[in-house]
């Protein structure tokens, strides 16, 4: 399957972490609907990624879909096949980081702190270093936030072998997701390529993160 303008996308961060500006920030005129580049990017929100500076992404290049944790949600899917399927991109590059948000919580804990449990609340204060303040209140929705599997570390604690096993559990789940639904082709003439890699916000480096291997438990 092709990869051209992942492996592409790769040498441009490699320029990007070693200070050289990739992406053109300015209007480049009329352009059409369909990605130039066949591309779509699922990355985390986190204000730490500029997906197009990293990537060397040029305005209509790629779909970039971002969430918190670059998940791939029911929503993400929803987007991953229009993108396809409607606009004929054909490659999906996934992106988790380093010092990720989504490694300081879990679920329940997030839930309970939101309705108002002292406990649960004692402890995302002390994770996020500020007074959590609770709504107290129960809701429906989000059914899930889609914290990362593994033990639980302060907000943005630096990395270390067993937060990148964490993260890279997080990436393969996501491409599995992808690559098993029954709707993004990952065989025949229609096939996507998907690849996942984790960003290190301290060095503006992308490391391929392998699959098939290791999702994790929730121990």
């Amino acid at each position: 399957m092709a990869n051209v303008n992942t492996d592409k996308y790769l040498e441009s961060n490699k320029l990007y972490a070693g200070g050289q500006a990739t992406h053109k920030a300015t209007y480049p005129g009329k352009l059409p609907i369909n990605p130039a580049k066949h591309v779509a990017v699922v990355a985390c929100m986190d204000a730490r990624l500029n997906v197009e500076d990293l990537l060397g992404l040029q305005t209509g290049d790629a779909h970039i879909i971002r969430n918190a944790g670059g998940v791939v949600t029911d929503d993400t899917i929803r987007c991953l096949v229009i993108s396809h399927h409607l606009l004929d991109t054909n490659e999906i590059i996934l992106i988790h980081h380093t010092r990720c948000g989504m490694l300081a919580f879990t679920d329940d804990l997030l839930k309970a702190g939101l309705e108002g449990d002292p406990a649960a609340e004692r402890l995302l204060g002390q994770a996020t270093g500020r007074e959590f303040m609770s709504c107290k209140k129960a809701a429906s929705t989000p059914s899930a936030f889609h914290a990362f599997r593994g033990s639980l570390e302060p907000l943005d604690a630096p990395c270390d072998a067993k937060q990148k096993e964490r993260l890279e559990w997080d990436v393969r789940r996501s491409i599995s997701a992808i690559m098993n639904h029954p709707w993004i082709p990952t065989t025949g003439p229609d096939a996507v390529t998907v690849r996942g890699f984790i960003y290190d916000v301290d060095t503006g480096k992308l490391a391929e993160v392998s699959y098939p291997g290791a999702m994790g438990s929730f121990g």
